[in-house]
């Protein structure tokens, strides 16, 4: 009874969706105030509805309810209660409809305190939001309706993938998708002023937030899923260039251009265009990324290669919406005038810049992504891109961002010289020059490129400081009194800045040593003295475990005692790598425990990583300067909507 009522609200959240698509649609191009007020109450409506659907399907993964053929395929008795939770959108069915209510709660969200946006503007955002619903309500309901009964019902289920039982991958989708469909606003906002033909400061001010939202929220989902991939997978690394790790790559690097964008629309009245095209292909991309993990076109351990008839429908959805949006943005392209007038130098070229060098490392994320299926389907060919082209073809875009970010941030606007910004960013020059040295000096025969990524990284932490502390006007007390926004753009560079001195260091000083060990044994890796002490059977809730206990020794000094894991899943019969880490500020002490060896022994991976918690460390920083901005209350989309000129728009046609 509970399935067939989350069933038949889905069905009502489709008619109230496209009731808010139409209804305050219509109103606003004819001017009737009561068909716009429709499209509030409609989103908080459609909303609800979408969340019982949701907590009708969690209520049947957490009582087992194996008549429902969703939870029968991903479920299983034995699995622990938080698996039983988050195994909703451990699987293509009930991903889909945490992605849609995700959805229809930025809509609601957009009604709950967008008050004081105009009318008309309000009412055309919720209906573009609306129609996206619309369009993934109808995939659910036709081609992958999570209530879907089975006649006979079983008495166990098959269990979820063994990989997916995770902690990391428990929270790593709900932030991933806060950030995918996040950017549906940025794309409502963008489609609605294209229809209003307005695209001004008031503007740029109203969908920034929101953006800047959906940027936090992908910032801890990719970091979640680096995490995840580091010690889940047991290599060892944090970026593999998968292609669903690239899928929502592609759109955090969209998503941050928008931002930088936005603020030359805000301050000067320029890049209108480009902001509404960013705006549009932000949500684009995580289409794309919809489109590549659900459409069964590439294999991943994260993706859900189902019906092939699926990606073909969610293929249309992403022509209709992009396709749409794009012939409405060049019908309306040439009445977009930029206003502002900026010199070569300045921060407006810095930010044209950065946006330039943020777009192509996206393209180049992409084609690289994309191109296994373009020689397949075009001549036949199974080729594979990896790391090697990534590394070569991306880096470059990320070498001259890191080197124009702190002194683009120093430019005052609309003309800037370079002079000025010398004495203010010698300092943070000086001692980023300091660093790499340092790194050189301790790391001597290391990859030259992974040690200039720390120096990058030095600079980009030493010039947000420079920033900030110019800002203050070299006053320590008025430091504190800076705008949130001041100190949010700061810890979000510096965090970057962070992120980059981690992956160089990284690179540049990794041990890995791979051998038989035997129990009782002890070898030397890297200065530390590895004991395999006993491997042993231990039984877990739906698995059975090979655990073995490791001590870990610096000299006379008993740094740590892991126990790396070898487990298997019965029911999938499936095994999984669980490595034991022993992390630390300045390095992880890495083992995984392969399998036993013919000749006694067991094989035992070891892993020095110098500086690998800085990666996530850094991304948090991110994430955290994002929020504190976010706070800011020039920010709000209220603040914003009051300083709105209604004489400074873009002219309608």
């Amino acid at each position: 009874m509970i399935a067939e009522l989350g069933h038949f609200a889905l069905i009502l959240a489709l008619c109230v969706a496209l009731v808010q698509a139409v209804v305050p649609l219509v109103g606003a191009q004819k001017g009737w105030s009561g068909w716009m007020a429709v499209a509030s109450p409609a989103a908080s409506a459609q909303f609800l509805l979408i969340a019982v659907a949701f907590f009708a399907l969690m209520y049947a993964y957490v009582t087992s309810d194996f008549s429902l053929q969703v939870v029968y395929q991903n479920s299983h008795t034995d699995k622990p209660m938080l698996y039983k939770v988050t195994g909703i959108w451990g699987n293509h069915e009930g991903s889909m409809l945490l992605w849609v209510m995700i959805l229809s709660l930025f809509g609601a969200a957009a009604a709950w305190f967008g008050g004081a946006l105009p009318p008309r503007l309000r009412a055309r955002v919720l209906s573009v939001q609306a129609w996206i619903g619309v369009a993934f309500l109808a995939f659910i309901l036709f081609t992958s309706n999570p209530f879907v009964r089975l006649a006979e019902p079983p008495f166990n289920g098959r269990d979820m993938n063994p990989l997916l039982q995770d902690p990391g991958l428990a929270f790593h989708p709900p932030f991933l998708y806060l950030g995918y469909v996040g950017l549906s606003m940025a794309f409502s906002f963008a489609v609605a002023a294209l229809i209003e033909g307005r695209v001004d400061a008031a503007w740029a001010r109203w969908v920034r937030p929101w953006t800047l939202a959906a940027w936090i929220f992908l910032t801890i989902g990719i970091a979640l899923g680096s995490w995840w991939a580091y010690y889940e997978l047991g290599w060892g690394g944090f970026w593999f260039w998968d292609p669903v790790e690239n899928a929502s790559f592609m759109p955090w690097l969209l998503a941050a251009a928008l931002l930088h964008s936005a603020i030359v629309v805000e301050k000067r009245e320029a890049l209108k265009s480009w902001t509404i095209l960013l705006s549009i292909m932000a949500f684009g991309f995580s289409l794309i990324g919809t489109f590549i993990v659900r459409s069964g076109v590439i294999s991943s351990v994260h993706s859900f290669a189902n019906d092939p008839a699926r990606g073909v429908f969610i293929l249309l959805i992403l022509a209709v919406f992009v396709g749409g949006a794009l012939t409405l943005y060049a019908a309306r392209a040439g009445a977009m005038q930029a206003k502002g007038i900026f010199s070569m130098v300045s921060r407006e070229s810095a930010l044209v810049v950065n946006n330039i060098l943020l777009a192509t490392a996206a393209l180049v994320v992409f084609v690289g992504t994309i191109w296994p299926l373009v020689a397949e389907f075009a001549w036949g060919r199974k080729l594979s891109v990896g790391a090697p082209f990534f590394e070569k073809a991306f880096t470059p875009f990320m070498v001259l961002l890191a080197i124009i970010l702190p002194i683009g941030a120093m430019m005052p606007w609309k003309r800037a010289k370079l002079s000025k910004l010398i004495r203010p960013l010698a300092p943070a020059a000086v001692l980023a020059v300091a660093v790499a040295g340092l790194a050189w000096t301790l790391e001597t025969g290391r990859p030259v490129l992974a040690l200039v990524a720390s120096g990058l990284g030095s600079w980009l932490v030493f010039g947000a400081a420079a920033e900030l502390w110019q800002r203050a006007g070299h006053t320590p007390a008025r430091l504190l009194r800076l705008p949130r926004a001041d100190w949010g753009k700061g810890f979000a560079h510096g965090g970057l800045g962070v992120v980059f001195a981690g992956i160089g260091l990284l690179m540049a000083g990794q041990i890995e040593d791979i051998r038989v060990g035997h129990v009782g044994e002890s070898f030397d890796v890297a200065g530390y003295t590895i004991t395999l002490d006993k491997v042993e059977q231990v039984p877990g809730p739906n698995f059975t475990s090979t655990t073995a206990t490791i001590e870990v020794h610096q000299g006379e000094k008993l740094v740590a005692t892991l126990h790396p894991e070898k487990r298997i899943y019965p029911v999938q019969a499936m095994p999984t790598t669980e490595a034991d880490i022993d992390q630390g500020i300045f390095r992880d002490v890495y083992l995984v425990i392969g399998d036993p060896q013919e000749g006694g022994g067991w094989a035992i991976r070891t892993y020095i990583k110098p500086f690998t918690n800085w990666i996530w460390a850094g991304c948090l920083l991110m994430a955290f300067g994002g929020t504190l901005s976010l706070s800011d209350r020039r920010y709000r989309v209220a603040a914003g909507a009051r300083k709105s000129a209604p004489a400074a728009a873009m002219p309608a046609e």
